[in-house]
């Protein structure tokens, strides 16, 4: 892995946005919770959640807020003194993708936060803004396969699906892993440091785009103060949606970098599809909640909260660098060794969640005729 020469004269721009989002951030998310707590838009306790107390959610505006007036400012400062010129794959139309978008993704959260949207209007939602990202141009061209000399090109109707499957299904993951105090604020650093980072590769060689994820990585560093365990605010779905959308386009912007965020986001990816196909296996609508994550079974193991958390965060870190180290198709390779290999975690765990479960109905069953006076069946 070579870095561009450049980068010298990059370096302080990488640094001076994250500061600065990461400053802003955590200055006005006290405000956004405040005015969350306000409005009632708060979490409270149940047997889902891990929270033992009401929590303000809604605090990804925070982080919204922080990245899009340091990204807006970046780009019309930089058209200005074109300290870093903009790369010319990069058209207007898709910064407004970026943008508008993510501001549109934070605003659909928002309502979410609010009015506690169905699962059917959550992803028509969700379909709206892969479709306004792909009407400005932003789509997957092509993507490496196993056993293939060459990437896999994507045209027409299958670019489409494909882009709106990458952006959905980057939405959700976000926001199913977001099930910890700082659990996905601090993979979604994670993330956009290491975008950022390939960003500045030679075989990429796009500082403009990497400048953008900094930015992003800053404002959740700075929201992170506060919703780290213990949290006194969530990112809401707010937040989320903002996250995995912006998290989405940042990876497809010029020469996409798919295999990188698969791997890096493989963690939350995998947990998806594999509670998703779980759900639907046993007759479940796939968006319905439960306990079945990976983090709630790491604490049915015993790791306390934080404890949980860090050890998710050390996974993607190791598979940061991993994809960093990597090409492409050899991104892909270890993705796939991930999804096995995580797959087969989660199966052990789920099935060791179940039991656990039915012996704690059965004792709960056994106690209650007891109590009723009447004896077990067993």
């Amino acid at each position: 892995m070579r870095f561009i020469p450049e980068l010298g004269g990059v370096l302080p721009w990488l640094v001076a946005a994250a500061v600065v989002a990461a400053t802003i951030a955590l200055a006005t998310t006290p405000l956004v919770r405040r005015t969350a707590a306000a409005s009632g838009l708060v979490d409270l306790p149940d047997r889902r959640r891990v929270n033992t107390r009401p929590v303000p959610r809604a605090g990804g505006l925070a982080v919204a807020a922080a990245f899009l007036v340091v990204a807006s400012g970046f780009v019309v400062l930089d058209a200005a003194i074109e300290a870093i010129p903009a790369p010319v794959f990069l058209e207007p139309e898709h910064l407004l993708a970026l943008l508008v978008g993510g501001a549109a993704a934070a605003i659909l959260g928002l309502v979410d936060d609010a009015l506690q949207l169905r699962a059917r209007w959550q992803l028509a939602g969700q379909l709206a803004l892969a479709g306004f990202a792909i009407w400005l141009g932003i789509g997957v061209e092509a993507i490496n396969v196993p056993f293939a000399d060459r990437p896999f090109v994507l045209e027409g109707i299958l670019g489409v699906a494909f882009t709106t499957f990458w952006i959905v299904g980057m939405i959700n993951s976000i926001n199913f892993i977001d099930g910890l105090d700082g659990l996905s604020a601090g993979i979604g650093a994670i993330a956009a440091v290491t975008l950022g980072l390939i960003s500045l590769t030679t075989t990429i060689g796009q500082p403009y785009v990497a400048v953008l994820c900094f930015i992003l990585a800053g404002a959740l560093l700075g929201f992170l103060r506060w919703n780290f365990h213990p949290a006194v605010v969530f990112a809401g779905t707010s937040g989320t949606m903002f996250l995995g959308y912006v998290l989405a386009v940042l990876a497809v912007l010029g020469s996409a970098k798919v295999a990188v965020a698969l791997l890096v986001l493989g963690v939350p990816i995998i947990d998806t599809f594999w509670i998703i196909v779980r759900r639907l296996a046993t007759g479940r609508m796939p968006f319905s909640p439960d306990r079945g994550h990976i983090h709630h079974r790491l604490l049915d193991l015993g790791l306390g909260h934080r404890q949980a958390v860090l050890l998710i965060y050390g996974i993607c870190s190791l598979l940061a660098v991993l994809s960093l180290l990597l090409s492409g198709t050899g991104q892909i390779y270890a993705f796939l060794g991930l999804f096995v290999g995580l797959g087969l975690v989660l199966f052990v765990l789920t099935r060791r969640g179940l039991v656990a479960e039915e012996l704690v109905a059965a004792t709960y069953d056994e106690e209650a005729e007891a109590a009723a006076g009447r004896p077990s069946d067993g």
